[in-house]
């Protein structure tokens, strides 16, 4: 394949594709609508999972960068009911197979192995059209255009390019999300830094949860879950920081005081989230010339999995049209009737857990799932 394979979106997934490809020598461009790397923060730590993303940087070939940049101990794990009790206490010993990293690192490493002016910073798509035989027109915000043979939408949750594909949208899944962070915890919050202990806390009862994860420099990054209906979050007027928390503090009175603080003792404003997906068995008939990856094709209910699946996606189109390199067709039937069965298995299994959390039997339920998964494997 020697014409150039265009992508949008400059996530894990289109710079892991975009990487791939330049392995075996495929000429790719990437177009992102961020301005610049460092345009926005790029959030918290990611579990790189030995199934699907660890997988993806061996493909990629950056399997020893990633391995520099793990925060070591943070695959620590622990459930605690809404009086502090500790139900589950899994520390971290090296052997669980989903490292922790900032998610900021591994996009650097990703950027740095391209070659220069892979990616167009600043370039958002506000339409794209079919142009016949297999091409696609995207046009960016400032009235440029590119016309492909090969598009790959991997531009998230709200992509422009799925459309060209289904008529999905991503829908509500019932959840109040608001994240909070707790700076210089084990100084300022040491009863909340002992709770959370080194890795990810989840404390849960029905209907809601505290959930939090240590990063670099003792800080606790939270975040409130709570089923609740989307208006219930819309009426809440998050420009008021000390009224959004007191109201969602509220929610929890009666829980243990070093998990409330996770939420009052936050050193910045509460941000809501809104969780959205899309159906379970989310799928499209083959489109000459176009795809997608990442959550612009499987966007689902936080798991753990969404950047290990927009990951291992690049890498396993990217091989496909290694493979494929005189009949692109070829590939992306490859590619597709591979990627959704995986999809749909790992977007239930999402809901699942997303369920388990929340359930009536929360935090018990989340408690067998974890001793399952061991006992099984």
């Amino acid at each position: 394949m020697t014409t150039p394979v265009t992508i949008i979106g400059a996530g894990l997934g289109g710079l892991t594709l975009a990487r791939v490809l330049h392995v075996h020598g495929i000429p790719a461009t990437v177009y992102e609508a961020e301005t610049s790397p460092t345009a926005r923060p790029q959030g918290g730590l990611l579990d790189i999972h030995d199934h699907n993303g660890q997988l993806a940087l061996k493909a990629a070939g950056l399997f020893e960068e990633f391995l520099g940049i793990i925060h070591q101990g943070a695959e620590a794990t622990r459930v605690l009911d809404k009086d502090g009790k500790v139900l589950l206490d899994e520390p971290d010993d090296g052997t669980g197979g989903r490292p922790e990293v900032r998610r900021g690192d591994l996009r650097d490493i990703l950027l740095d192995s391209l070659p220069a002016g892979t990616v167009r910073w600043g370039r958002k798509v506000t339409a794209v059209r079919p142009l016949g035989g297999g091409r696609h027109e995207a046009t960016f915000a400032d009235g440029a255009s590119v016309a492909t043979d090969l598009l790959v939408g991997a531009d998230g949750a709200w992509s422009r390019i799925r459309p060209l594909l289904s008529d999905a949208e991503p829908e509500y899944v019932g959840t109040a999300l608001i994240e909070t962070f707790l700076f210089d915890s084990d100084t300022r919050h040491p009863a909340s830094a002992r709770a959370a202990g080194n890795g990810s806390l989840f404390a849960l009862a029905p209907g809601k949860g505290i959930c939090a994860h240590r990063e670099p420099d003792g800080v606790l990054h939270a975040y409130v879950t709570l089923r609740k209906p989307q208006e219930w979050t819309d009426a809440i007027d998050f420009t008021d920081a000390g009224a959004a928390t007191a109201r969602i503090a509220a929610e929890f009175h009666d829980w243990a005081p070093e998990l409330t603080a996770l939420i009052t003792g936050s050193g910045t404003a509460p941000v809501p989230r809104t969780l959205k997906a899309l159906p379970i068995e989310h799928r499209w008939d083959r489109v000459p010339g176009v795809t997608l990856l990442g959550d612009a094709a499987h966007l689902m209910a936080p798991s753990g999995e969404g950047a290990n699946l927009a990951m291992y996606d690049g890498a396993e189109l990217g091989n496909a049209l290694a493979a494929h390199p005189d009949d692109t067709e070829a590939a992306l039937i490859a590619y597709e009737e591979a990627l959704f069965p995986r999809s749909t298995a790992a977007a239930a299994e999402a809901s699942h857990i997303h369920r388990l959390c929340l359930d009536d039997n929360a935090p018990h339920s989340l408690v067998g799932f974890f001793t399952l998964d061991e006992q099984t494997g």
